[in-house]
């Protein structure tokens, strides 16, 4: 009887123990992740629009996801948004529009508490960039949806439960290249604003935006400025000899300059947010100058398309894929590779090329 006694005690010890460090082994570094942003980030809400042209929902795009289909993402499998939620120890935030009816309504709040997507791809900063690719959410319009998850969230939590929650959760960003775009390819645009204002009405409109956050209880954001967009095969494939647009990578970084004066402008103001700012121009410049340091080998042609660097044609279902994706930089005519992606990732949460802070240095606060 004795020993069963003690059999018994030592499987509840063993179970109990076990169960503790199951949690500590399962808990995530924050409580939730909020995506913001357009095709970098997105991971499946424009399967959603039934008008987008940006769409990733057929192959070859999710060659290399674990479920090995198309997700949505522009990629032949992960983005850098699922591998920060790795990184933080939460599941991939869904896309927003995959929890609500076609009718708008909302049939699953559940994981409202651990984050949700709301990047778009074809979105820009500006509402009229959206005009591109016909249908997208804009970023004034994923606030706009987010602000019902913030509504959500009172009404379980309390405003106090609320603040708290969302006061440690992550807030990323990541847009900007559809309206470089979009101003590249507009004569419009180009008349009514010189290169410098229109960059700098880009950087306050995304300020404001930002700001509009905080309202709904976001307090540590994760932004992504623009990478070196005029070397994307979209872009080389107008030249002869294949080089980058460097007039578009020009205002790619005036831009990034004026983002981070603004992101420090929001601070003074609102002294009770954090950031980090992730130089992507930078890394990408550095993948581009020296690709064997990064283990790539093709830093010109896309991956899956076809023509020209294989950017005439788009990655569809028609398009021819390389065989080794991890040496490409660029999957199709605008997108990086998982691989790529993957490297963003770690810089994002160790740097270098963060400023002030690293992710695990701003959670950490």
């Amino acid at each position: 009887m004795g020993s069963q006694v003690l059999l018994s005690f030592l499987f509840f010890l063993f179970f109990f123990f076990f169960s503790i460090l199951m949690g500590v082994s399962n808990s995530s570094l924050v409580p939730a992740i909020y995506v913001f942003g357009d095709s970098l980030v997105d991971v499946g809400n424009n399967n959603h629009l039934k008008l987008s042209l940006a769409k990733a929902n057929f192959p070859h795009n999710g060659l290399d996801f674990p479920t090995k289909k198309p997700t949505g993402r522009f990629s032949n499998g992960k983005n850098a948004a699922d591998f920060v939620a790795e990184r933080v120890g939460l599941a991939t935030s869904p896309p927003y529009l995959s929890l609500i009816s076609k009718f708008r309504k909302t049939v699953n709040t559940t994981p409202f508490k651990t984050g949700v997507s709301f990047a778009s791809g074809g979105a820009g900063i500006f509402n009229e960039t959206n005009n591109l690719f016909k249908q997208s959410v804009a970023m004034d319009q994923q606030i706009e949806l987010y602000s019902r998850v913030y509504k959500h969230l009172v009404g379980e939590l309390g405003s106090s439960g609320a603040a708290a929650h969302l006061s440690k959760s992550l807030f990323t960003v990541v847009i900007g290249s559809n309206d470089i775009f979009g101003y590249h390819e507009s004569s419009d645009l180009r008349q009514k604003y010189s290169p410098q204002q229109y960059l700098d009405l880009m950087a306050s409109t995304l300020h404001s935006q930002l700001k509009r956050l905080h309202g709904y209880g976001a307090r540590k954001y994760v932004v992504g400025g623009i990478g070196l967009v005029g070397c994307a095969p979209s872009q080389r494939k107008r030249s002869k000899t294949g080089e980058c647009d460097e007039e578009v990578n020009n205002w790619a970084a005036i831009y990034n300059t004026a983002l981070k004066s603004k992101l420090e402008t929001l601070k003074m103001e609102l002294n009770d947010i954090s950031f980090s700012f992730f130089d992507v121009y930078q890394v990408m410049s550095n993948f581009v100058h020296s690709p064997s340091s990064y283990g790539f080998t093709e830093i010109k042609s896309a991956c899956c398309g076809l023509g020209n660097l294989n950017a005439d044609v788009p990655c569809l279902p028609i398009a021819k894929f390389c065989s080794n994706r991890n040496n490409h930089l660029f999957w199709d005519l605008y997108h990086p590779t998982q691989e790529a992606h993957r490297m963003f990732a770690n810089y994002i949460f160790d740097g270098p090329f963060t400023y002030p802070l690293n992710l695990n240095q701003l959670i950490a606060l």
